[in-house]
């Protein structure tokens, strides 16, 4: 028998997954309402339609290409590889959130949606850590040979 899950009214799979990720310490009706709160701020600052935002955002950071450690010959070679498409969603959301913690000085709502936001518009910490992902992933091409070798 499979279990359905219970998505609340107004919301989506990804943005459930989203608050999912943001809770701390099982405390979902926090994560839910900071996240709400954040798509308030976003419709107040004039944005038509947040959720748009939401999910631009999360397609602006997800990562095309990683590098993954692996040995060979006995040296350790950082290889480029492409990433799969559930990975690529999980890195972003991860990204996003770390993004938000890591900014100073006020709520965790108006933090993630200026977070969001700049991530929209591909700029913000988040952006900047796909590209940088990117940029290394670009610098060690070179080591793609590599990938075939497990």
């Amino acid at each position: 028998m499979a279990i359905k899950k219970q998505i609340p009214e107004g919301s989506s799979e990804l943005q459930e997954k989203f608050i999912n990720c943001m809770m701390r310490r099982g405390k979902k009706s926090i994560a839910r309402r900071i996240f709400n709160d954040a798509m308030k701020i976003l419709r107040e600052q004039g944005k038509t339609d947040p959720v748009a935002i939401f999910d631009k955002a999360l397609e602006s950071v997800k990562p095309l290409t990683e590098v993954r450690a692996r040995r060979v010959g006995g040296s350790v070679y950082q290889i480029p590889v492409e990433v799969n498409p559930k990975r690529q969603m999980a890195l972003s959301i991860r990204w996003v959130i770390d993004a938000c913690r890591t900014r100073k000085g006020k709520a965790m709502a108006e933090k993630l949606a200026q977070e969001l936001n700049d991530a929209s518009n591909e700029t913000g910490a988040a952006f900047k850590k796909r590209e940088d992902v990117h940029k290394m992933a670009a610098a060690n091409k070179a080591f793609a040979h590599f990938a075939r070798y497990k």
